[in-house]
């Protein structure tokens, strides 16, 4: 088991992959390894990564989700540090993270960069308001206080690897990583990290409005997974209000004049009350089971820590 493991998933990146690995490798401290998982680039990242002295291997599912998937099935280590082959993210900042996760048992370390200089350096407005749209619709939802939630530098501990079911294929890794630390009561910190734009003549593969979908749509999903009783609560509210701007003119109507002249809309607002308590008890029992899933999830967090140590 490797003391540090630093993850670089990559397309496209033989302008920067050098300078990256070669600045990690000088923070590293010993038995650690720099990783280059390469996603079918056709700029010769790979060979030019290999020369640098990382330990290059190859995930042919096209998306980032898909590498970091690869990634962490196969790669054992005390403390991993997922980057970006980029050149945005400094390594001198790889030490304070690497330390929370060894030193304080931290789950998940983000490199935070809206609190530092990414508005500055950053030349795409629109993914300067993206961020801090995902930020806080999701600081909102789940009421947590991740600084960054879709940075592409953050350090993990062994457990969280392991027991991280990835789903995503794309960008939306990063929220989805978020979203199960908060949901799943995982010790997570900030650290704010300086940010650098690409340089010249590198090209983002993010797409911003595209990609930036994938993300609004990921964030909608998984509110209605790990809070289903607010999800479906809210509906079941939206619905029985519905139902009773419905119902009330026609009970006006019968109080005064003993006659229900509209029943159609008498009936709709009865069938519009059954959906409300229907969602409403919809909540309830995936609440139920997303409780039940949480105690699963400790049990799997005990496995993993166990299996640390024998590896350790």
């Amino acid at each position: 088991m490797d003391k540090v493991a630093v993850l670089i998933p990559c397309y496209n990146e033989a302008q920067t992959i050098e300078k990256v690995v070669r600045d990690f490798q000088a923070v590293l401290p010993e038995n650690s390894r720099v990783y280059v998982y390469d996603n079918n680039s056709t700029d010769g990242t790979a060979e030019i990564a290999a020369k640098a002295g990382a330990t290059v291997r190859r995930e042919y599912r096209q998306g980032k989700g898909n590498v970091i998937r690869r990634m962490f099935r196969e790669i054992d280590a005390e403390c991993y540090l997922m980057v970006d082959g980029d050149d945005t993210y400094p390594a001198d900042s790889a030490p304070k993270m690497i330390e929370a996760v060894l030193e304080r048992q931290c789950d998940m370390v983000v490199g935070d960069r809206l609190s530092s200089t990414y508005f500055e350096e950053n030349k795409r407005p629109f993914h300067n308001l993206g961020n801090l749209l995902v930020r806080k619709s999701i600081n909102f939802l789940f009421q947590s206080s991740i600084k960054d939630i879709m940075t592409g530098y953050r350090a993990f501990s062994f457990q969280f690897v392991k027991t991280f079911p990835v789903l995503s294929r794309g960008f939306e890794i990063e929220t989805e990583m978020s979203i199960h630390a908060i949901d799943k009561n995982l010790a997570v910190e900030n650290v704010v990290i300086e940010y650098r734009d690409r340089p010249e003549n590198s090209v983002s593969k993010l797409n911003t409005y595209s990609d930036g979908m994938k993300v609004l749509h990921t964030i909608w999903k998984l509110f209605r997974t790990y809070k289903p009783m607010v999800f479906f609560g809210i509906i079941a509210l939206l619905l029985a209000i519905l139902a009773l701007v419905m119902f009330l003119p026609v009970f006006t109507e019968y109080f005064r004049t003993g006659l229900v002249p509209r029943f159609p809309t008498l009936i709709v607002s009865g069938f519009v009350m059954i959906a409300a308590i229907q969602a409403f008890f919809s909540g309830m029992v995936l609440e139920t089971i997303n409780r039940k899933n949480r105690q699963d999830f400790e049990l799997e967090l005990i496995r993993a820590n166990k299996t640390a140590q024998r590896q350790s």
